[in-house]
């Protein structure tokens, strides 16, 4: 009993931990059996969530993450005081915290994506800001690409608007895991129960037509910062966690495919020197799946067969590697292996096609039609493609599927199908929201003109 309890506790039962007493006494080794472990078990506790806030414009997003921000104590008191001086009324505006820019803070809106950073003692936060507006849908689209969560707000006043229905079948499509309904401005409702029921059974019914494993809803203050941090007196109705109890323990550990490994090589390491004079690795990030030492792998799209020698990461040689470390390859054969070349699996092979047909997110003025030519970049790799057909432009409010659309307009969503000049390496986006998306470049100006999700015609 007393080994387990000492074990929740973080207390190593075969570690001799210093008293209070000896503290005084000696200096502290930071290369002790106890300072390991501390870093053992901080690194262990503080997984990083990444968050995507969406809703319609005024409903309070950039306000519920400067209260996150403000109440986690992420900011400084001069940032503090800078805002609270550019405020207008009787009370601090927190949206001044995220909301930068000039236009922003003169129209009240958020137009770009605004990222933060902060951290509580169980984990650590990367959020993502992103414009409610209808004309920055290409903005959602990117903030919300790699969130393992995204908070969709609703104002208590209008209940659920158009704006709310697009960014959660926005979040749906993107395939975000985890989605939080936070009903913010309860406190102009009197913080009446029957006006958050009907939102979270509304919103509830248009999630089941959807692809939301996991729905949460919350009612809260942004302002005040009822039900943000701390449980708010003024819903004793409500029973569920806080917010940031929530993305504190929101399981995402499981989000992850650790099934298809899948490994794109970015870079050869070959140092050439007297100390690592035949050293050859292949570095990267591990896209998805249980890299081991020993394991037979593939090398695509030579196809050729070998075994994994050594797995260097940061820190040294590690065992194993899994999503989403950033580690260096060895194998135990001198193969041909360079940027943009996929390590995968023998027995799981990804599927190999020049034919891609992928639902596209279109962020650029100039629309994107049949005939035209484009670059396409997926994980490390980059071809040349061609727009072979536009199958149809989908209406993200009503779900209907216009087969009549010649071209895709600025943040118009649709299928297309394209015709790449060499084999990639690809997964359904369902399945692997790495090797299942990608991007479209504008060969003349080199920028992103559009992004791509590898999914079912169905």
């Amino acid at each position: 009993m007393a080994t387990n309890a000492a074990a929740q506790a973080g207390v190593h039962p075969d570690i001799t931990y210093p008293t209070a007493e000896d503290a005084d006494d000696q200096p502290v080794d930071v290369h002790s059996a106890v300072a390991e472990h501390a870093v053992e078990l901080a690194t262990a506790r503080k997984d990083i969530l990444r968050i995507a806030t969406a809703g319609s414009v005024d409903d309070g997003k950039s306000t519920l993450i400067g209260r996150l921000l403000y109440d986690s104590k992420a900011i400084f008191e001069d940032q503090y005081e800078a805002v609270a001086r550019a405020s207008k009324g009787d009370h601090v505006d927190l949206a001044l915290l995220t909301d930068g820019l000039r236009a922003e803070r003169e129209q009240g809106i958020t137009i770009d994506v605004a990222y933060r950073y902060f951290a509580t003692p169980r984990r650590t936060f990367i959020l993502a800001d992103t414009p409610g507006h209808v004309q920055y849908t290409r903005n959602m689209v990117t903030g919300a690409s790699t969130a393992d969560l995204a908070i969709v707000l609703v104002d208590a006043r209008k209940g659920m608007v158009e704006q709310s229905r697009r960014h959660a079948f926005l979040a749906s499509l993107l395939r975000v895991p985890h989605l939080v309904v936070a009903v913010n401005k309860m406190d102009l409702v009197d913080w009446s129960e029957e006006v958050f029921d009907a939102i979270a059974d509304e919103f509830s019914a248009f999630a089941a037509k959807l692809s939301v494993p996991d729905l949460t809803v919350v009612p809260i203050s942004a302002l005040r910062g009822d039900n943000v941090v701390t449980h708010s007196a003024n819903t004793p109705w409500y029973e569920g966690p806080t917010l940031l109890h929530h993305l504190e323990h929101v399981h995402v550990a499981s989000d992850r495919n650790l099934t298809d490994a899948r490994f794109p090589v970015q870079y050869v390491i070959r140092p050439q020197t007297e100390e690592h004079h035949d050293y050859r690795g292949y570095a990267g990030t591990v896209a998805s799946g249980v890299f081991r030492v020993g394991d037979e792998i593939t090398v695509l799209p030579s196809g050729l067969a070998t075994t994994i020698a050594g797995i260097d990461g940061p820190r040294g040689p590690v065992d194993e590697a899994f999503p989403p470390m950033a580690v260096t390859l060895r194998l135990a054969d001198d193969l041909d292996v360079s940027r943009g070349d996929l390590i995968g699996k023998p027995e799981n092979a990804p599927t190999v096609t020049q034919d891609l047909d992928a639902l596209v997110c279109w962020m650029t003025d100039e629309p994107l039609r049949p005939r035209q030519r484009i670059a396409v970049k997926h994980t490390t790799r980059t071809a040349r493609a061609m727009v072979k057909e536009l199958a149809y432009r989908l209406d993200v409010n009503t779900l209907h599927r216009d087969r009549e659309a010649t071209e895709l307009g600025l943040n118009d969503i649709g299928r297309v199908r394209l015709r790449v000049t060499q084999p990639l390496f690809v997964d359904d986006y369902t399945r692997n929201r790495v090797t299942g998306r990608f991007i479209l470049v504008d060969e003349a100006t080199n920028a992103t003109v559009g992004a791509g999700m590898l999914t079912p015609a169905g």
